[in-house]
C-alpha cells in the first residue's frame, strides 16, 4: 500500500531528474556544430576545373605550400549571400588564399552571381556534380574550411561566417597554422 502511495512521487523524480540533464547537455554554445573527422588529416584530394577559365584544373597539390580557405558557396544558397560580405572583408586583408568552391551551380549562375556581388575569392573552383564535395564532407553551403601550408584540415565552419567567427574562430586558427 505503502509503494503505491510513493510510486507517483518515484516517477515525477524521475522525469523531472531527466529535464534537468537535458537542460545542463543542452548549455553547450556549439551544440549544433558538426566536428569535422578531417580535422588534423589531410585535405581530400581532388582536381576541379577553374570558374573562370575554362579547361584548366586545379588539385589539392597545387594549392600546397601556404595556407588557404576553402569556402562553400553556390548562387541558390541564401547563407552565402549572407556571409558574402564578411568573406569580401576577410579576404581583402589578404592574410590568405580565400578560395571559392562552387557546388552545384550552374556555371551562368555562379559568373551571374560574382559580378552582381563581387568576386573575394583568389580562384573559384567548381564542383558541378558535388564528386569532391562527398571527399570533403560537405553537406550544405555555406561551409568553410582552413587547410595548413601542409594540406591538413585545420579548421571548419559550417554555415554563414560572421564577423565574430571571423574574429573569434578563424583568426585564432591562422595564428596556429601561421596564415
Amino acid at each position: 500500500m505503502k509503494l503505491q502511495r510513493w510510486l507517483p512521487l518515484a516517477v515525477f523524480g524521475l522525469v523531472a531528474a531527466l529535464l534537468a540533464a537535458g537542460v545542463w547537455l543542452s548549455r553547450n554554445p556549439d551544440r549544433d556544430a558538426l566536428p569535422s573527422p578531417l580535422i588534423g588529416k589531410p585535405a581530400p584530394a581532388f582536381r576541379l576545373p577553374v570558374l573562370h577559365e575554362a579547361g584548366r584544373l586545379v588539385t589539392d597539390a597545387d594549392l600546397r605550400g601556404s595556407p588557404y580557405l576553402l569556402n562553400v558557396w553556390g548562387s541558390w544558397c541564401p547563407g552565402c549571400r549572407e556571409e558574402h560580405g564578411v568573406l569580401t572583408r576577410f579576404a581583402e586583408t589578404r592574410r590568405v588564399r580565400v578560395v571559392g568552391y562552387n557546388w552545384k551551380d550552374e556555371r551562368a549562375d555562379a559568373l551571374r552571381w560574382l559580378e552582381q556581388f563581387g568576386n573575394p575569392y583568389w580562384v573559384v573552383l567548381v564542383d558541378y556534380e558535388g564528386h569532391s564535395a562527398i571527399e570533403w564532407g560537405i553537406y550544405g553551403a555555406p561551409e568553410t574550411f582552413l587547410v595548413d601550408a601542409d594540406g591538413i584540415v585545420r579548421w571548419k565552419h559550417v554555415g554563414p561566417m560572421t564577423d565574430d567567427t571571423v574574429r573569434e574562430q578563424l583568426l585564432p586558427a591562422l595564428d596556429a597554422v601561421g596564415g
